[in-house]
């Protein structure tokens, strides 16, 4: 078994002609924390969703705790329970209340009883600090709630690995900070995290690497004391990057 939570190699995508996804390889271990940066068309969340299988991809080999994504024998529901995932529109069922949110892939993809699934879900809405709010439905919440619940729901499939693919960018800027804390709790819980996202302040003070794209390529993967103290060893795209983002 390798000591890797998840291996990515040589990954290749195409959407027709135009190829997304250009030779992506790297390893993240367990317990670390990734951010993906890069300008916007950059690649950045179809990498991410290609570890889970979201999206398909052409060429190359992803491994998550061992299990191959790129086979054609692997069970990739089954795998995907294991990948908590938080996209940037918050994906609740609105016609459902936030426990019921918290309850039903639990109840019919890990099998569990109402009364376990209950417990679970009432655990991380208190670790989210919505337990108040377990019997509204998601329109009646703000939408930085509603984010917090979707961070809730993929935990209570006792995820492996979490996703994120910028969680914050539909949020009002006063909202931000109340997602980026739950965040900032999983990373020091030691949950491994892979988060696209521009919230750089986050990536600098929770991050234990950054991955940085542009044109479906990862030009740099360092730490990310090296990516934010030293713009000057980066490659011209990353330094003109980090240029606009440092100056504000």
């Amino acid at each position: 078994m390798s000591e890797h939570m998840i291996e990515v190699k040589n990954v290749s995508k195409w959407y027709g002609k135009f190829n997304v996804l250009k030779n992506c390889s790297t390893n993240i271990s367990k317990g670390e924390v990734v951010v993906v940066c890069g300008p916007s068309g950059s690649g950045k969340s179809t990498f991410i969703k290609t570890i889970n299988a979201l999206e398909p991809f052409q060429e190359g080999q992803i491994w998550v705790d061992g299990v191959p994504v790129h086979s054609p024998k692997t069970n990739l529901p089954k795998l995907r329970s294991r990948v908590g995932m938080v996209f940037q529109h918050f994906e609740l069922f609105p016609h459902l209340s936030v426990m019921e949110n918290l309850t039903i892939a639990q109840i019919k993809v890990l099998h569990r009883s109402k009364k376990e699934a209950v417990e679970s879900g009432l655990k991380y809405l208190k670790r989210v600090g919505l337990i108040d709010h377990k019997d509204k439905y998601p329109g009646q919440l703000s939408g930085g709630q509603q984010q917090r619940v979707a961070i809730a729901r993929a935990l209570t499939m006792d995820p492996i690995v979490m996703l994120f693919d910028e969680p914050t960018s539909a949020l009002d800027p006063e909202m931000v900070g109340e997602v980026l804390d739950v965040m900032v709790g999983l990373a020091q819980d030691g949950m491994t995290m892979i988060c696209v996202t521009h919230e750089m302040g986050f990536a600098h003070k929770v991050s234990d690497r950054v991955i940085f794209m542009d044109d479906g390529k990862i030009l740099e993967d360092c730490t990310s004391e090296e990516f934010f103290a030293s713009p000057e060893l980066r490659t011209p795209r990353a330094r003109d990057f980090l240029s606009k983002i440092l100056s504000h």
